[in-house]
């Protein structure tokens, strides 16, 4: 334990002052954005409005995200990282203030796809900033403590909101509405307070001073190599990357949007302890997140991340047949925890074998296919609990989930781990 934290302690003093700035700045605008994720579908219906304008907001936001991801990852790598992130998220926040006094039902559905197209400039430049700011020896550690921190303030903003919201209305006497709003407004300026310091942050980069790992895959483009050359191998990297990313949006699509469902129709869980388990799967995630290098260190990058996904899958199982809430709970949350812990490294490696020139284009189509498996397999998980029932219906849906993440492992191995293209 003493010598992991003094490992800990010896990369996160190394972190460059552009990346303390940044994690900074995305602290406060993912408690920002907490706020939004829990209260905004709260305050639509506060309004009066029906559920299906909720539905409309959410497809609309994951649209415009879908859509603009991939120009917003060539705008970055074109233009840089600094001014996107600031643009995208001084437009955000203009979104997020406007949201949070209108009423009118399209002005607010109107407004959401703007936040989509917006907020995506912000996605799509953060992890490929971190890692033309940092070394290859810090990637892992660095992507760890950044998901886990944006991870931990989603968490606060959720809570934060709810209690503001409850503070105004019971003890101010404010009505439903109007405390939901205050809400909001103060998720706002968190996030708006989020965007000072970005513009403190530098141009400059750090070098990897050709550090070579043992589990290293050799970064793109080989030296005198053409440009087409080196645009088609980048291609190709981005498209297998893409390809095993899909393949886990189509299996969490199946059911992470349905988690307070599957507790609450299987099993009948009250508001308060779904609540309390989707708080504590963040906070396993992030706490996960955090052991993930010192696997890193033990097997590489690659092996480590195809068994934190293996490792994830009995226990979805698990949650698919139990008729236990208890043990449903544990499954949720080793999943919960085990699946995520793999996203930094998978971030890490990604960044680490494409060009500088294409980290923005390869985050974004990341990204993107992520949301289309999640846009694609709404509908089918629905359909599946309506015609299979409560049980059956959840049992197929996370046991195809289990199936996509053991051909997406496999797949990942088979490219990645044997080096096909490192060898090129």
């Amino acid at each position: 334990m003493i010598n992991w934290l003094n490992e800990w302690k010896k990369k996160v003093s190394g972190f460059s002052r552009n990346v303390r700035l940044f994690i900074l700045a995305n602290i406060l605008i993912q408690i920002g954005m907490g706020v939004f994720a829990v209260m905004y579908n709260l305050y639509i219906k506060a309004l009066g409005m029906p559920e299906t304008v909720n539905g409309s907001i959410i497809s609309m936001t994951a649209l415009a995200t879908a859509i603009i991801l991939i120009p917003a990852g060539l705008l970055s790598d074109r233009f840089g990282r600094k001014w996107l992130l600031i643009g995208g998220s001084a437009l955000t926040m203009l979104t997020l203030f406007y949201r949070s006094v209108e009423t009118s039902e399209s002005a607010l559905v109107a407004a959401a796809f703007v936040t989509g197209l917006t907020m995506a400039f912000v996605q799509v430049s953060g992890v490929p900033f971190l890692a033309e700011n940092s070394t290859a020896s810090e990637r892992v550690h660095l992507f760890s403590l950044y998901f886990s921190l944006v991870t931990v303030a989603g968490v606060i903003g959720s809570l934060g909101g709810g209690v503001i919201a409850d503070v105004l209305e019971k003890s101010f006497g404010l009505f439903e509405v109007e405390a939901i709003r205050w809400s909001l407004l103060a998720g706002a300026a968190i996030f708006a307070a989020g965007i000072l310091p970005l513009f403190f942050l530098s141009g400059g980069k750090k070098s990897d001073q050709a550090e070579v790992t043992a589990d290293r895959i050799p970064e793109p483009p080989v030296p005198g190599e053409p440009d087409e050359a080196a645009l088609s191998r980048n291609v190709r990297l981005i498209f297998h990357l893409g390809l095993a990313n899909l393949l886990i949006g189509f299996g969490s699509g199946l059911v992470i949007p349905y988690l307070n469902l599957y507790f609450a129709n299987r099993f009948d869980a009250s508001n308060a302890y779904i609540g309390l388990i989707l708080s504590l799967g963040s906070a396993m995630t992030a706490v996960a997140m955090m052991i993930g290098p010192a696997l890193v260190k033990r097997v590489g990058k690659v092996k480590a991340l195809i068994f934190f996904q293996l490792a994830s899958i009995p226990f979805l199982f698990l949650t698919a047949y139990t008729m236990s809430l208890g043990l449903a709970s544990l499954g949720f949350l080793m999943r919960q925890a085990l699946m995520n812990a793999g996203n930094p490294i998978q971030s890490a490696i990604s960044m680490e074998i494409v060009h500088d020139k294409y980290k923005g284009l390869a985050n974004s189509v990341n990204q993107t296919v992520f949301q289309m498996g999640w846009a694609a397999m709404g509908p089918v998980s629905a359909g599946l609990v309506v015609a299979y029932g409560s049980y059956w219906g959840y049992a197929w849906a996370f046991t195809v989930t289990g199936i996509l993440y053991m051909i997406s492992s496999i797949y990942y191995y088979m490219v990645f781990g044997r080096r096909k293209l490192a060898g090129e």
